[in-house]
């Protein structure tokens, strides 16, 4: 199982991975809306913005989020660290149910050219 560090390990390169990113990733990164991800196996939220083609975590909460982002994930600890290695594709993950994806409809389209 993997730990707390190692999630916001793996936030942090998707962040990098995002600010490096071109074309129609960069656009998708572009939004500037709030972000949540909670990893259900520890129990916890990392909460924080997508703004400026990254993502800045501000905070890591004990349970659920206590306010809605506007970007919400859900997931297992394992699975977002196998996702930003590149050992996971979120599609076939999401279609399994192993991960959960919420946001606008025009927000959604925009993020699968990330993911």
């Amino acid at each position: 199982m993997a730990t707390t560090e190692e999630c916001r390990a793996a936030l942090d390169k998707l962040s990098d991975n995002m600010a490096g990113a071109e074309g129609g990733v960069a656009e998708a990164a572009a939004l500037d809306r709030s972000l949540s991800c909670r990893i259900t196996d520890l129990d916890i939220t990392f909460v924080g913005r997508l703004t400026g083609g990254r993502i800045e975590v501000t905070d890591t909460l004990q349970g659920p989020p206590r306010e809605k982002a506007e970007i919400r994930l859900t997931m297992a600890g394992d699975d977002l660290v196998a996702m930003v290695n590149g050992e996971l594709n979120f599609a076939k993950a999401w279609g399994a149910g192993r991960v959960k994806l919420e946001a606008s409809l025009r927000d959604v389209f925009r993020l699968r050219k990330l993911l």
